[in-house]
């Protein structure tokens, strides 16, 4: 039984509190794949450690991922106490281990309190991620279900952002 807390939208606020090492991945990605047991191993050891190990599927939670503006795979953070570090090192478990146990991350630069992602700023961009999930939705069921061509389908949704931008013009 893996020992990797699972999170999503609707618990990513437990990493607020305590210390955490939290990974960003996509199925799909071949160098997620590649660290997938040296997460699993650094899990394991985490109650040594005094951490929580956690992971976020980002092609489930992309809102999350947009609160933490992941922009590569895998992406791996330092959580402590909600001050929010991004971690650049090797991806071994040895080097993982020492940069909790050397207390390494206290050398890092935190995120900055507007990009954090517990900020008004990113919480935006979480919902802005949400829209743009809810937005494929809408295509894919209006091209795949309904089916309507492909370029209908885009004039629909410039029709709707010029009449949304005439309605919040005036």
């Amino acid at each position: 039984r893996s020992r990797v807390q699972v999170l999503g939208g609707s618990n990513w606020s437990l990493v607020l509190q305590g210390q955490w090492m939290l990974e960003f991945y996509a199925p799909w990605c071949p160098a997620c794949q590649q660290i997938e047991l040296t997460w699993e191993s650094f899990a394991k050891e985490s109650e040594h450690l005094d951490i929580t190990v956690g992971k976020v599927d980002v092609t489930q939670e992309p809102g999350l991922s947009g609160r933490f503006f992941v922009t590569t795979l895998p992406t791996i953070y330092h959580a402590n106490d909600g001050v929010f570090r991004r971690y650049r090192g090797s991806r071994t478990l040895e080097d993982l281990q020492g940069y909790v146990l050397e207390r390494k991350w206290e050398a890092v630069e935190p995120v900055a309190g507007w990009k954090s992602p517990s900020s008004i700023m990113m919480h935006g961009m979480a919902g802005l991620f949400h829209l743009s999930g809810w937005i494929r939705q809408i295509h894919s069921y209006l091209t795949g279900t309904l089916g309507i061509h492909v370029w209908i389908s885009y004039a629909v949704f410039i029709l709707a952002t010029l009449l949304i931008g005439l309605f919040l013009g005036l």
